[in-house]
């Protein structure tokens, strides 16, 4: 059998890792962006100068020879289902027997005139960074769109090279729809006191041509023009399936799927950031343009590509049982500048009525806890942390198990996995919870590494 891949981002390489392991079918990876994988969420530090483009390579350029993955550099303009054969750009045809999609995400572009100038450009692809690096050199202005965690990130970028940078954000806040108030107030602060221009409530109307053919300003929404030399846009993502509308592939957002990623056309199935899930699970989205849910989204297409041909144990039930694609309770994880991000479950920017929130902030402003949790039944809900780590495994663990929030609050300490003789503030948070509720709760001495195994292992503290 010939299992085609199209795209060789985290979910198309992890499906190819785990077909080859899960069987001896004939494996034929297509992109038209690079000749081999790379870490996506690398592309800022090679432009920072503190990775190459080499060491964002998770596997020797042998690997994929070795293990037997074909890979093919081409761009596929049209797919026949029907005929199940691809056509490439220089003339290349691909038969296949199940096809898997995943050509991740494109980035958004509203109709803005001049959006399509030299000096113009997204951070999504190997190509946006080339095109950044190309107009670098004696830059005198970079001018940033878009409010989010791609927008950041080619601020710091810009940043790193003493490029002063604009940055142009349309909601009142920085990422507002996602962070609560007072985080988002932190990021905006930190950003400026990073000496970048953020322009909150201010929208891009125009990119000003040079008169030859390269942006050299954008006009906001309030008529001011802001000279600048490269136009950043980060106003979100989208799924990267244009070129197969009016295919028979039934798409709306993105590529239609079920709970075991097949799409409507038999033999054809779907992953990663261009996949839209008909039926999402409770908590989860329809689009998640997220690293991890790529890589296990990756996994469960070749369980189910491959069924239970050949294989005598492994994650697939026998009997030919296919596989649910269940991402769990949602987590992400970002950096803002030097303020490290993590949230786990529900914590929504403005809270329903039902849910309450104890927020913690350092005073120096640059690390906050945020605990949401059920007013009624007082179970744990998500957490919230700005500049402090807590472990992936308690989190979810609480939340699956729908732990009160003063049990959490006693046990936080088993939670904390920042750096030895860093200070722990989980008293900090306690103390707050018993001004406010008039309880008098004590933390357990239980901490660290140690304590957070016996915990995860169901064994009372010593």
């Amino acid at each position: 059998m010939h299992i085609v891949i199209l795209g060789n981002g985290i979910a198309g390489i992890t499906a190819a890792r785990y077909i080859r392991k899960l069987s001896g079918h004939d494996i034929t990876v297509i992109s038209a962006e690079t000749d081999h994988f790379f870490s996506r969420t690398a592309l800022m530090y090679i432009y920072m100068g503190h990775m190459r483009y080499e060491d964002t390579k998770p596997y020797e350029d042998w690997f994929w020879e070795k293990n037997r993955i074909q890979l093919l550099r081409t761009y596929i303009k049209r797919i026949d289902f029907n005929a199940r054969k691809l056509y490439g750009s220089a003339g290349e045809v691909l038969a296949y027997d199940k096809l898997l999609l995943a050509t991740g995400s494109a980035s958004n572009k509203f109709g803005w005139p001049g959006q399509d100038l030299q000096g113009v450009g997204g951070l999504y692809s190997y190509q946006d960074l080339e095109n950044m690096e190309r107009f670098s050199d004696g830059l005198q202005r970079a001018v940033i769109v878009g409010g989010g965690l791609i927008g950041i990130e080619m601020a710091e970028m810009f940043h790193s090279r003493h490029i002063p940078v604009t940055f142009l954000v349309r909601e009142e806040s920085y990422w507002d729809m996602v962070l609560p108030p007072e985080e988002s107030a932190m990021v905006n602060r930190h950003i400026r006191e990073n000496g970048i221009n953020l322009r909150l409530s201010t929208e891009l109307k125009e990119i000003v041509d040079d008169g030859q053919g390269r942006a050299c300003a954008v006009i906001t929404n309030t008529g001011e023009r802001i000279d600048c030399g490269y136009v950043g846009l980060t106003a979100g993502v989208h799924p990267n399936v244009g070129f197969l509308k009016d295919s028979g592939l039934e798409i709306e957002r993105g590529i239609l799927v079920n709970e075991f990623l097949e799409t409507n056309i038999p033999h054809v199935y779907a992953a990663g950031d261009c996949v839209q899930h008909r039926n999402p699970l409770p908590g989860r989205r329809p689009i998640e343009a997220v690293w991890y849910t790529g890589r296990m989204a990756g996994e469960v297409a070749a369980y189910n590509i491959c069924g239970t041909s050949g294989v005598s144990t492994g994650t697939i039930p026998q009997g030919g049982q296919q596989v649910a694609y269940d991402p769990g309770i949602w987590f992400n994880s970002a950096k803002f500048i030097d303020i490290e991000y993590q949230v786990y479950g529900e914590v929504p920017a403005q809270l329903p009525d039902s849910y309450a929130s104890l927020y913690w902030e350092h005073p120096d402003g640059r690390k906050s806890i945020r605990l949401v949790y059920n007013k009624g039944k007082g179970n744990i809900l998500g957490f919230n942390l700005m500049g402090v780590r807590y472990r992936h495994e308690v989190c979810e663990k609480w939340i699956k198990e729908q732990t009160h929030i003063e049990v959490v609050l006693q046990n936080l300490g088993i939670a904390n996995f920042d750096p030895e003789f860093y200070r722990q503030y989980e008293e900090d948070l306690i103390a707050l919870y018993n001004r406010q509720s008039g309880k008098n709760l004590q933390l357990e001495k239980r901490r660290g590494l140690a304590g957070a195994l016996r915990f995860l292992k169901g064994q009372p503290s010593t």
